[in-house]
């Protein structure tokens, strides 16, 4: 019997269990983490896509595991480890606050070595970034397997998704490694606040633009829009007008909705590229974070548009 096709987009990077406090002071599980979410949408707007990265064995785990599936990722790609959960203690959604427990969790155990054989082959974009990038051994893991992705001439898509724990100085030659090979990079205007601290963010893009000369820019700015950066060319699109329940992993949906547009739609012009994007994130956006869009909803609501 053939084995099943492998995934043309392989997300590396943390998956964890966001405790949400709620108003009663009960806590509520979620399956989360930037990078396993941006795989989940990926899988869920029809790519074929598989989350790099390893999660526990118990309840937490089986959470994660049964939305990967859910979600219709590649479970070939999920890891499951004889080790503590990663868990967020999210005691606030709005503004953000939340404290990480993770100390030897997990998703510090990904092994690389046992992905499916033949997996950067039938690949053609790598994506990391996030908090997986900052927490080591892992960092170190996944840059390896960016540089050599990039040497079989692989696209890699980063998303920094700036968190405190990247203000540690350790984090930087991470950040700056990967922004160098990067072909595709995605940042909000909190991400370029807090990578490049001090600086208006006219000056932090071309911050960045200097250490990544050869990528794409998305710049993602919530409701005031998102840009297209490629070289000294800047293409704009508002966001899209919904009516909003959660922007949380807003930003993950826009990463997701990015790199699928790009491989399922190569013949779309970066007009519609764009459009496309925001209209995943609105799709996101009208439901209970973190909701995955699919393709369907995408659809709708471009249609809208051109009916309107």
């Amino acid at each position: 019997m053939l084995e099943p096709k492998l995934p043309r987009y392989v997300v590396f990077g943390e998956a964890l269990t966001d405790m949400i406090r709620q108003d009663d002071g009960t806590w509520r599980s979620l399956p989360g983490g930037s990078c396993w979410n941006v795989a989940r949408v990926g899988a869920r707007l029809g790519l074929h896509t598989g989350y790099a990265g390893a999660v526990s064995m118990d309840a937490f785990g089986d959470e994660i595991a049964a939305a990967s599936g859910e979600a219709g990722l590649d479970a070939r790609f999920l890891q499951r480890v004889d080790a503590p959960p990663f868990i967020a203690m999210v005691t606030s959604r709005h503004p953000p606050r939340y404290v990480f427990l993770g100390e030897n969790s997990a998703d510090l155990h990904f092994r690389p070595e046992l992905l499916p054989a033949g997996w950067l082959d039938a690949a053609d974009v790598i994506h990391v970034g996030s908090l997986a990038l900052a927490r080591r051994p892992l960092a170190r893991r996944l840059v390896e397997q960016a540089l050599m992705a990039r040497q079989a001439g692989k696209r890699i898509a980063f998303d920094p998704n700036f968190r405190t724990a990247m203000r540690d100085a350790s984090y930087r030659p991470t950040f700056e490694q990967i922004a160098a090979i990067a072909s595709h990079i995605k940042v909000s205007d909190e991400d370029l606040e807090g990578l490049f601290p001090g600086l208006a963010l006219r000056d932090a893009l071309a911050a960045l633009r200097a250490l990544a000369p050869d990528a794409e820019i998305l710049f993602t700015r919530g409701a005031d829009g998102l840009a297209l950066i490629r070289g000294d060319s800047v293409l704009e699109a508002p966001a899209r007008r919904v009516d909003v329940v959660d922007t949380v992993g807003c930003g993950d949906a826009s990463m997701a909705g990015w790199i699928s547009g790009l491989l399922l739609h190569p013949e779309m012009s970066a007009p519609c590229q764009l459009e496309r994007i925001a209209a995943v994130a609105a799709a996101a956006a009208m439901h209970a974070a973190p909701y995955a869009p699919t393709e369907h909803e995408v659809e709708t609501l471009l249609a809208e548009t051109m009916v309107g």
